[in-house]
């Protein structure tokens, strides 16, 4: 078959939708913006972190949100020695399982060691370290410092919590 007898159609992905975040997710990513993680209570009285709207047991709909630390213990981790495009931090740090104070479960976050893989281990106490709070008023031009340097601020986002450092109480 010759090429010009190859029929030819011009063909265009799109995604012409959009999804909300519903209630419980929601809530976690405004409690996030607003500098503080929420995780919701399963019907046997655990409190899951992030929340998650159904019960991972029963499947029943879950809506008791509660206010956990942002300080919590390492309960497992893996060394990024080599960080890739797109990964929270760009110098070696460790991907850690963390079970935040009031929480039954734990979740993935980054923590820094500032690129020292001595300084982690297991049973280590750790604490959020936050983007800022975007201020009152502030428009998208005023969000350069005058050194041009981008700031970032919170905004609904898990990585509103930068990374997770060493420290913390209980």
């Amino acid at each position: 078959m010759a090429d010009q007898d190859v029929l030819r159609a011009p063909n265009v992905v799109e995604y012409p939708f959009s999804r909300t975040t519903g209630p419980v997710i929601g809530a976690f990513f405004t409690a996030l913006r607003e500098g503080f993680i929420v995780g919701i209570v399963a019907r046997d009285g655990t409190v899951i972190v992030p929340p998650v709207e159904y019960d991972p047991h029963t499947s029943e709909s879950l809506t008791e949100l509660v206010e956990v630390g942002d300080t919590g213990e390492v309960r497992s981790w893996a060394w990024v020695g080599e960080p890739l495009d797109g990964q929270p931090l760009g110098r070696p740090f460790a991907y850690a399982l963390i079970k935040l104070d009031g929480a039954d479960t734990p979740m993935v976050h980054a923590v820094d060691t500032g690129g020292d893989p001595s300084k982690i281990s297991t049973g280590m106490r750790v604490r959020a370290k936050w983007l800022p709070a975007k201020p009152a008023g502030a428009s998208e031009e005023e969000q350069t410092d005058p050194k041009g340097a981008v700031r970032t601020y919170r905004e609904g986002h898990i990585l509103d919590i930068e990374c997770f450092v060493p420290g913390g109480q209980a």
